[in-house]
């Protein structure tokens, strides 16, 4: 039983330290969060928190059960994800260059990601593709142990994003309250904005 559970945690270890080298990088994700922090809050900004970690899950669970295979035969659609999160990075790095100081937020209608959106965004974010195919891909054991190895990569996935991402939610706060007047909020949303757009550079890259 003891040299079970000691297989396992070796297995494990790469696991999580690739998740973490994936989860605490900068890109899309991070970058949003440290912009919803800054300007929401870290409690506000959870379920944009939850929602990347969840939608990160079920994409990986999704190419655990094939969808990978769709990028192999179809590279079209590999493309076509590469354009469309492209396209959506480019109106979120508007949308949050262009965000008033916090103190005007309600009275502009601003809100953070909800739980859904964030979720929603892992289908067209080319890094969380990349992380789920290659978890997978890279990982997973064959024969019997296929499916108990998969669902160990995805939930280690789980518990090392969360706290991952948090930090730059927390980072975020950080800086927000550093940030006193209009003008700094402008500055600062404006370099947000410009990241997030910059993300694309990676993407196509």
């Amino acid at each position: 039983m003891l040299s079970y559970l000691s297989d396992w945690a070796v297995f494990l270890l790469p696991v999580m330290l690739f998740s973490l080298s994936m989860s605490a990088t900068p890109g899309p994700n991070n970058v949003m969060l440290t912009a919803s922090g800054a300007n929401f809050g870290f409690v506000r900004s959870l379920p944009h928190m939850f929602g990347i970690t969840i939608g990160v899950m079920l994409l990986m669970a999704m190419v655990m059960l094939g969808l990978g295979v769709i990028f192999e035969r179809f590279p079209f659609f590999q493309t076509l994800i590469k354009v469309a999160g492209s396209v959506y990075l480019l109106w979120l790095g508007w949308k949050i260059a262009i965000s008033p100081p916090p103190q005007l937020e309600n009275a502009d209608g601003k809100r953070p990601f909800s739980f859904f959106q964030a979720a929603a965004f892992q289908f067209v974010n080319p890094k969380a593709w990349m992380m789920a195919i290659s978890a997978i891909g890279l990982f997973t054991l064959t024969g019997d142990d296929f499916i108990l190895s998969s669902i160990m990569i995805i939930a280690a996935m789980g518990v090392v994003n969360f706290p991952a991402i948090a930090c730059w939610a927390g980072f975020g706060v950080a800086i927000g309250r550093l940030l006193k007047t209009p003008k700094h909020w402008t500055v600062f949303n404006r370099f947000m904005g410009g990241l997030t757009a910059s993300c694309v550079v990676m993407i196509l890259m």
